[in-house]
């Protein structure tokens, strides 16, 4: 069990919800591995999805930003609606590259291209079609401050990103997916390759985050759910067992997977 959760959880009825999952399976070829999940993800808050290896929190998470299209034979049924727009984003009709622009991603190991710091962060916005350099600037800029790099990187923007520590590889990911303003930023895992003090470093960024987006983060860690999330989801063998406070899940969970879950008798 894990003896300390978020203290400063609101209530559920204080929340207001950014995206909604409706009766959502995925299917990698013939294999069904999401079955019937529904959930809320809250506006402004970090909603941590945890369960054992291979119980489909990490597929569920690419499936906001439609990552699995990237391979053939992946398949989706139901719905998640983004509250900005009630959008399907799951249907065929959005583009799925615009999505990705809305909803970000950081992955479990830093992976910054092949370009120099600040390409890195303008790498978003040129897709989109901005090419004014004061705007890019600007942006870059803004986006790195908000990553809290901006400090360690301004006099060596054009320096190679490879250069970085991890920890500060992970944090200029960040401001890649924020340049471009998105609404939600999906993370996988994202401290589980850094180092004690870049994982600190990393929590304590995600806390200042959720004041402009919404998070959603795999984690293997329960401790790391219950010291930077507001909301919890369990999930077990593609089932979402159990969803709510994290408090709640931590401190009294209603089912007895998720109790056996984070008392350590399954996992």
């Amino acid at each position: 069990m894990v003896e300390e959760a978020a203290s400063h959880t609101p209530s559920l009825t204080e929340l207001q919800s950014k995206a909604t999952v409706n009766n959502l399976n995925f299917y990698y070829g013939s294999n069904k591995v999401l079955k019937e999940v529904n959930m809320v993800v809250a506006k402004n808050t970090v909603t941590a999805l945890i369960g054992p290896s291979g119980c489909g929190k990490t597929t569920l998470l690419r499936c906001f930003n439609r990552m699995h299209d990237l391979y053939p034979g992946n398949r989706y049924e139901g719905e998640i609606l983004l509250d900005s727009t009630s959008t399907n984003i799951l249907s065929r009709k959005v583009d799925p590259i615009e999505l990705r622009m809305r909803i970000g991603m950081v992955f479990q190991r830093p992976n910054p291209f092949p370009k120099s710091i600040y390409d890195n962060v303008a790498y978003g916005l040129r897709v989109r079609g901005i090419s004014k350099r004061s705007i890019i600037d600007e942006k870059v800029e803004e986006a790195l401050r908000a990553a809290a790099l901006w400090n360690e990187v301004k006099d060596r923007l054009k320096d190679m990103a490879f250069n970085l520590s991890g920890g500060q590889q992970q944090r200029l990911c960040i401001a890649r997916a924020l340049a471009t303003n998105p609404e939600m930023i999906l993370f996988d895992e994202p401290t589980s390759a850094l180092d004690p003090n870049a994982t600190v470093s990393i929590e304590e960024l995600i806390g200042q985050l959720k004041k402009r987006v919404t998070i959603l983060i795999v984690t293997h860690s329960m401790q790391q759910a219950a010291r930077i999330s507001e909301l919890t989801a369990f999930m077990y063998l593609g089932e979402l067992v159990e969803f709510g406070l994290t408090t709640d899940i931590f401190n009294s969970p209603k089912e007895k997977r998720t109790k056996d879950y984070v008392y350590g008798h399954i996992g």
